[in-house]
């Protein structure tokens, strides 16, 4: 008995068991026949089937044995007869095993081991149901697998940018896999470029409980729904692109989303903006099939099983401000391009498909517009591992592989700018092409501009001994287009904007022969682009520093540009396509990179450009330090200022440009560790006694999570930085711009900037504190502890030690600090002003501190030991204190537990002829009516002294109270803030249940307030 009789035979059985009265089961078996999606059978030969022989017959005559199974089995379940069609399934798989067991003895050798080869056509179909790919027609199938072939052959392969002209890699032998975090941020500032990436710095990251996988993005998310849309941002040269070869690649070798889509069609962004015919959804799609063709009708009949992977949005190089009524429900009719997109973003088409956008950072708003209910996920670039595995790929060579990346693990700025898959891929080239000419890697400079530039000045070297005057020339024209195409946002090129700058295709290839610096870009051979935007900008930079010479000139038809034009475009708005530009104009203008550039690429260069950058920093600066207030964007540009000068690396005009800054005061910003650099940079060249105030700044840690208790924390109180936190900070970088000896800040206030106890040894006090500049030093708010305070008492001891004031305040200080502070007091001259605030010192540590402060040569004229949990236990050494010094003028004991009997013996120190103390605070303790009384006796005794309490005043101490009080309410306001949050956090975090209910009551409060 053949297989094909048997299926015959089961499919005859099948149908026996229909009634087949009128109405009946056949009769609607035979309905869905006729008005099925896949190749219908006509009505009237289903008529003319008028037995079920016949009918079977027809199945097999349009469908095959095989595909007339599979055919009936989904009619079935169509109709709701399940039991026939899990029979049906049944006795299938029992013929298919059968057909596999001969099938395999045959067709071992040829099939090998593929999972479904063995299985003979139906059993391919049949496999295909069994995994979730429900297509009905052996056709359809085929075509599915036509398809993925297409798209392996068209996606296996990547251009190497380093590769000879046709050379091509294996993209899954380069791609490395990337950080992906599954959340939206909004963020006020919009993110541009490379640098600033930095604000997610990729170390942190991957400690995230919201990292995930590109095979999970449509996975149900917190509210338990599975998006249809989701977007994929990241910045520039974060491998946004690549990811998205990659997906389709891994989806065409059933890898990816095999269950979930049958088909996945990318759309690139800036084809689009080069179609001018109008198109359909249809055309999007074929544009993509085996020679523009495909089973159209039936890849629209199930939309829910499509993916548009929609790659470059930020490319388009116009809004999508469509109005809904011109948008397309109908995927074959043929609008303008960008509408046909608009309505697939939308979804007034294929309204169940799904979407998978990838988008640098600013242009998420113009998107948002077009979207409905999107899933955000972000790429953050490599991980340190990452980093690791990409140049072992890179260079594939273990060795050098193992040196590069040791070089760049040293450097920390390089590493940092690592993470960055393009920045990743210059920096690998700059050291094979050092490497191979056995130069030095510590030639490699530290900045973006000098490893563009180098890469840049390596490669032309090689080209410039035949034609020198003709490189130089297609370079000037180069630049003019890259600098145009910047102005005017444009970053696809045609013919006749290379003819427009005397341009010929020939000579850049001839010029930029080995890694395809301006390559072709789409299938139309007239379209051009750099090979990536950053490249484009680093050209536009380079164009207003180099300088035409007559030769040039005759042979160019473009003329030069004012670099102040562009500044004054850039001043404004502050325009995010022109950052990374002005950026690398700055790293231009380093005398050492200008003396190269002339030497190796024998141009000259403009030293006119210097002073127009100094005097636009300089109004930039003086614009900046005299707003009495800064929002979020004014901090964020002076930022991008410190960014601009430590890309120069030119210290005498940096000198120049921050002597424009009074102060230097960032609040409420998380640094990067390349924004710790930058700033470190700037400081250190701070040359006329300014200060620097950085309050609630995070440096370097800015983005790292600790699990779901961080995530909880920062979302229920994200206005409470005092809140306690286990993250912390040595601000390296920073210290080393600090202690520099060019550096003369008067104040450096870093309060709230959660530093560790390690920070004080980075800070060098015995460097810092003997910088005659340095006055005030403030570390409030910061987790010091008694180990931190250690390395700052060496400062304090030093014998030039020239600081004045220096405050503590909230510290995480015990008494056990208090041995090595008395010590420094009693040796250093110069501190006038000591502030212990809020620090768990206790009865024993002010003891200790008195001995200190006794000794003639301590100059300390105000002690503020503001909730340190003193009590009467104390007072007695304070009267010793109070009896012999002669330098203290104010002593600030509020918030302490003192009574009666410590303040009278206050009283009888501050009575001693030796005491020349004029101001006594002891409010917040508990003062009665005895020691009221016995106050009044000092005051009278001491008229000039002014005395703060709160018992029993007098109008005008009333008034002199209430004016202290108005004074610092912010101070107090801030340490209730802080008092609630903690008392809120605790009550959360070890009782949930009472917390969450608090939580409500206050909510319901407020509102009903």
């Amino acid at each position: 008995m053949t297989t094909d009789k048997n299926l015959k035979e089961i499919l005859l059985d099948i149908l026996d068991n229909l009634s087949g009265e009128k109405g009946g089961d056949l009769e609607r078996f035979k309905f869905s026949l006729a008005n099925a999606k896949y190749e219908p059978i006509p009505k009237g030969r289903l008529q003319e089937a008028d037995s079920r022989m016949k009918l079977v017959d027809l199945l097999c005559e349009y469908y095959k044995e095989h595909g007339a199974v599979n055919v009936a089995i989904s009619v079935l379940e169509k109709i709701n007869l399940r039991d026939s069609a899990d029979k049906l399934k049944e006795e299938t798989k029992k013929v298919l095993s059968q057909e596999k067991e001969k099938r395999a003895k045959v067709e071992e050798e040829t099939r090998g081991s593929d999972k479904q080869g063995d299985l003979g056509p139906c059993a391919e179909i049949y496999y295909a149901k069994e995994q979730g790919v429900d297509n009905l027609s052996l056709k359809g199938f085929d075509y599915q697998k036509e398809y993925r072939e297409h798209i392996q052959e068209e996606y296996h392969m990547i251009e190497d940018r380093n590769a000879r002209m046709g050379e091509h890699v294996s993209l899954d032998k380069r791609y490395t896999e990337l950080l992906i975090v599954k959340e939206h941020q909004q963020r006020e500032e919009k993110e541009h470029e490379i640098i600033t990436r930095g604000r997610k710095n990729a170390e942190s990251m991957a400690h995230q409980t919201s990292l995930t996988k590109i095979n999970v993005l449509f996975d149900p998310g917190r509210n338990q729904q599975n998006p249809n849309t989701v977007v994929l941002q990241g910045a520039a040269g974060i491998g946004k692109t690549m990811t998205a070869r990659k997906i389709m690649l891994d989806w065409a070798a059933g890898k990816l989303y095999q269950k979930k889509f049958d088909y996945v069609f990318y759309i690139n962004c800036r084809k689009i903006n080069l179609v001018t015919a109008q198109k359909s959804v249809a055309d999007l799609v074929l544009d993509n099939c085996p020679d523009g063709k495909g089973p159209i009708k039936e890849i629209f009949g199930k939309p829910e099983k499509l993916l548009f992977l929609i790659d470059g949005f930020d490319e388009l190089s116009s809004l999508l401000d469509i109005d809904e009524v011109s948008l397309c429900a109908d995927p074959f009719e043929k609008k303008p391009v960008k509408t046909v997109l608009c309505s697939l973003l939308r979804k007034k088409v294929l309204r169940k498909s799904f979407l998978l956008i990838t988008t640098r950072p600013t242009a998420l708003e113009k998107l948002k517009d077009n979207l409905k209910c999107p899933s955000y996920a972000e790429i953050m670039g490599f991980s340190g591992d990452d980093r690791k595995e990409y140049f072992h790929k890179f260079f594939g060579d273990e060795k050098k592989a193992t040196q590069a990346f040791n070089f760049v693990q040293e450097n920390e700025i390089l590493f940092t700018m690592c993470f960055v898959p393009i920045v990743c891929w210059i920096i690998c080239t700059v050291m094979k092409q050092q490497m191979e000419k056995r130069e030095d890697l510590s030639q490699t400079s530290k900045t973006t501009t000098s490893v563009y530039l180098l890469f840049l000045s390596t490669l032309l070297t090689d080209h410039f001994a035949d034609s020198i005057q003709q490189s130089k020339t297609t370079l000037w024209k180069l630049c003019s287009l890259a600098a145009d195409g910047i102005l005017e946002r444009k970053i696809l090129f045609e013919e006749d904007d290379l003819k427009k700058h005397n341009l010929s295709l020939p000579k850049i290839h001839s010029l930029f022969l080995n890694t395809n610096v301006f390559q072709k870009d789409t299938e139309r051979e007239s379209v051009y682009s750099f090979i990536h935007l950053t490249f484009q900008e680093f050209f536009a930079a380079l164009f207003y520093v180099l300088e035409e010479d007559e030769e040039t000139m005759k042979k160019s038809l473009s003329s030069k540009k004012e670099v102040n034009s562009l500044l004054k475009i850039y001043g404004p708005s502050k325009n995010n396509y022109l950052i990374l530009t002005v950026r690398f104009l700055f790293g231009l203008l380093n005398k050492e990179r200008l003396n190269d550039m002339e030497k190796k690429l024998h141009c000259k260069t403009s030293s006119a450009v210097k002073l127009d950058l100094l005097k636009w920093f300089e109004a930039e600066a003086k614009k900046i330090s005299s707003l009495p207030y800064k929002d979020y964007e004014e901090l964020h540009d002076q930022l991008e200022l410190f960014h601009c000068l430590y890309e120069s690396q030119e210290e005498e005009f940096a000198k120049s440009a921050m002597d424009n800054f009074q102060d230097i005061r960032l609040e409420h910003i998380k640094l990067t560790t390349m924004d710790e650099i930058s700033l470190s940079f700037c400081v250190k060249n701070c040359c006329s006694k300014q200060s620097l105030y950085l309050c609630n700044c995070t440096l370097g840690i800015g983005e790292r999570e600790e699990g779901w208790i961080a995530k909880l924390r920062k979302w229920l109180f994200p206005l409470h930085p005092r809140i306690k936190d286990l993250r912390t900070s040595t601000a390296h970088s920073l210290c080393q711009g600090l202690k520099d000896p060019n550096c003369k800040l008067k104040t450096i206030s870093l309060s709230s900037c959660k530093l560790s106890s390690a920070f004080p040894e980075h800070l060098s006090p015995n460097m810092l504190f003997t910088n005659w500049s340095l006055e005030k030093l403030d570390l409030s708010a910061n987790k010091l502890g008694d180990s931190g305070l250690k390395h700052l008492c060496e400062g304090l001891k030093h014998p030039h030690c020239n600081l004045q004031i220096l405050l503590l305040w909230q510290c995480h200080l015990t008494a056990a600090c208090c041995e090595d502070l008395a010590a420094a007091l009693s040796t250093n001259q110069s501190l006038t002003e000591l502030e212990l605030s809020g620090n768990k010192l206790g009865d024993s540590g002010i003891k200790l501190l008195c001995e200190g402060l006794k000794h003639a040569r301590c100059k300390l004229q105000k002690l503020v030991v503001w909730d340190c949990q003193l009590t009467d236990a104390c007072c007695g050494a304070l009267s010793s204190l109070l009896s012999t010094n002669q330098s203290l003028r104010e002593l600030n004991l509020s918030g302490n537990k003192l009574s009666y009997s410590g303040v009278k013996l206050l009283c009888e120190g501050v009575k001693h002829p030796n005491c020349q103390l004029q101001k006594l605070d002891l409010s917040e303790n508990h003062i009665d009516e005895r020691t009221t009384k016995e106050l009044d006796v000092l005051q009278k005794i001491k008229p000039g002294l002014s005395i703060v309490h709160y018992a029993a005043l007098s109008p005008g101490a009333k008034q002199s109270w209430i004016s202290l009080l108005l004074s610092q309410r912010s101070t107090y306001t801030c340490r209730v803030l802080s008092w609630i949050a903690e008392f809120l956090w605790y009550i959360f975090v070890m009782h949930w249940e009472i917390g969450l209910v608090l939580l409500l009551s206050m909510a319901t409060l407020l509102i009903n307030i």
